[in-house]
């Protein structure tokens, strides 16, 4: 008699539908599973048989034969643990066949009969509902993951016992689905919370920055910095996600899948609501930033979806790991291909990048600076030209004067921070909040959720320029040779100006601050 129970694996963020089929007939004793499988699914004959014996279940002395199907599919992980052993007691007669019926299992076995926590359970449970399957059946400490998805039935098990006794009641299955779910929602919705980042009164002058960065924050614009060592790039982005707006529901939980089947989620706040912020060292490796792999796992690339992937001194990264960030920053996704298959991991990050502008970290200054001109080029050159051509805004940063670190007559330093009260992370906030709304207004339920994220066939729908508007940005294109992406660049970032300034219509004044962010490319590449 063939049993089966619908169980699942991670490939990449995904969740692929698995059928555990159990035979049981006469023949030699031996417990075989076949199906394309892992070392750790080989496995679990071994931690079934021995769960099931600490159960007080006998395991008749025939051949059991194991199939997960479908056989092409790569099976990894120790997921399929329970279901084995539930189809197997079907086989037995221990549990009645119908018990499983719409329903998805997974969860680890210990050898004593406990139901062991497992990665991936958040995508698991996305898919079966997808699947029209009614409940899961998952380890109980995965339960403040799995109720973060609405319309599917959750019961958490402990052990292994605890299931059969479930299933061998008629009543079982309702019992413990109408049983109180562990609160595990948070609400998006709530502003950034500065506490934590600091704030931006903290940081000395640097008010192009300052607005720069709330430009950025409001249209989720990729942004590069350019200025000597301790002008505070480092110490501004630690203070970005402090003034970012809050995520969706659905992104919450698009970026929950994926810390999910990374086994990087909180059991105690299963739902990420709050932006990411990722800040790899300059030594990572391009396959750690891409991800990849065996199991094909999401890299940093995509744990920094729906947030913010920082840079840090980025032209010390090694060229392979700079562009490979050239696909995602256009696509919004990176595509992974292995022996093993092809994945498509999410990679909708803002990209904050802080270099020095040469090896010396004081050039143009020329009192300062040692380096030759060769040395500067060569230098900015490992920041090449397309990736440059990928970034929205570009600001410049210069060596704070003595007045605005102790104040002009000698006064506070803490007064000498604040060279404009407007920039406050508190204020930032407010303005990048304004902005957003406009956005939401604007894009509705059309998929796009900032200004960065319009495709150049929105840009003509959502961008009128009037007659002196285009004429501006036909002399500039002309004059700075501008490439179609740059063009198209500058145009969004001129919207979210105008969104931050409440004009309905781009105007010139937007176009020419969006353009003074890519002069900096004039001064440093284009020498």
């Amino acid at each position: 008699m063939v049993t089966q129970i619908t169980s699942g694996c991670i490939f990449g963020v995904e969740c692929r539908m698995v059928r555990v089929e159990i035979d049981v007939s006469n023949g030699l004793p031996m417990f075989e599973m076949v199906g394309r499988l892992s070392g750790e699914v080989k496995e679990a004959a071994k931690r079934v048989r021995v769960a099931l014996k600490n159960e007080d279940i006998t395991i008749p002395p025939q051949r059991i034969t194991v199939n997960l199907a479908p056989a092409d599919v790569p099976k990894e992980g120790t997921g399929f643990d329970l279901p084995i052993a539930l189809g197997l007691m079907e086989a037995l007669g221990l549990i009645p066949q119908s018990g499983c019926t719409d329903t998805f299992v997974a969860g680890e076995l210990a050898l004593d009969g406990k139901v062991s926590r497992i990665n991936g359970v958040l995508p698991m449970v996305i898919e079966a509902r997808k699947m029209g399957m009614k409940r899961c059946i998952i380890p109980y400490d995965n339960m403040n993951e799995a109720n973060v998805v609405d319309g599917i039935s959750i019961i958490g098990v402990k052990t292994l016992g605890e299931v059969m006794k479930m299933l061998q009641d008629p009543n079982g299955i309702e019992r413990y689905s109408n049983c109180e779910k562990r609160d595990s929602r948070s609400s998006p919705g709530k502003e950034s919370d500065a506490e934590g980042y600091g704030d931006f009164s903290e940081i000395r002058g640097q008010d192009t920055l300052k607005r720069a960065m709330t430009i950025a924050a409001a249209g989720f614009h990729n942004l590069l910095m350019i200025g000597p060592p301790g002008a505070g790039k480092t110490m501004a982005v630690k203070r970005l996600p402090g003034i970012l707006p809050p995520m969706s529901r659905e992104e919450c939980l698009e970026v929950s899948r994926i810390y999910s089947a990374a086994g990087l989620l909180d059991n105690d706040h299963p739902l990420v609501d709050k932006r990411p912020f990722i800040a790899p060292h300059h030594t990572a490796s391009f396959i750690s930033l891409a991800g990849g792999g065996r199991n094909l796992t999401p890299g940093l690339i995509s744990k920094a979806d729906k947030g913010v992937l920082f840079l840090d001194e980025a032209v010390h990264f090694s060229s392979q790991a700079l562009e490979v960030l050239r696909q995602p920053l256009e696509d919004k996704k990176i595509r992974i291909d292995r022996a093993a298959g092809s994945m498509d991991f999410p990679a909708d990050f803002m990209l904050v990048a802080a270099i020095n502008p040469c090896p010396c970290g004081n050039f143009p200054d020329p009192n300062l600076c040692r380096c030759t001109e060769d040395q500067v080029k060569k230098y900015l050159s490992r920041f090449s030209g397309p990736l440059l051509d990928r970034i929205d805004i570009c600001v410049e940063m210069s060596r704070l004067k003595v007045s605005e670190i102790v104040g002009s007559d000698g006064g506070d330093a803490v007064e000498a921070c604040n060279t404009s009260a407007q920039y406050t992370s508190e204020k930032m906030r407010e303005v990048v909040m304004r902005a957003r709304a406009v956005q939401e207004e604007r894009f509705g339920k059309t998929g796009i959720d900032f200004n960065a994220q319009m495709k150049p066939t929105d840009l003509d729908r959502y961008i009128s320029l009037g007659e002196k508007e285009r004429k501006f940005m036909e002399k500039a294109y002309e004059k700075m040779h501008l490439s179609i992406r740059s063009y198209h660049k500058i145009l969004r970032v001129a919207r979210t100006i105008a969104d931050i300034d409440g004009d309905e219509e781009v105007r010139a004044k937007h176009l020419q601050e969006a353009l003074c962010y890519r002069s900096i490319e004039e001064r440093y590449w284009k020498r």
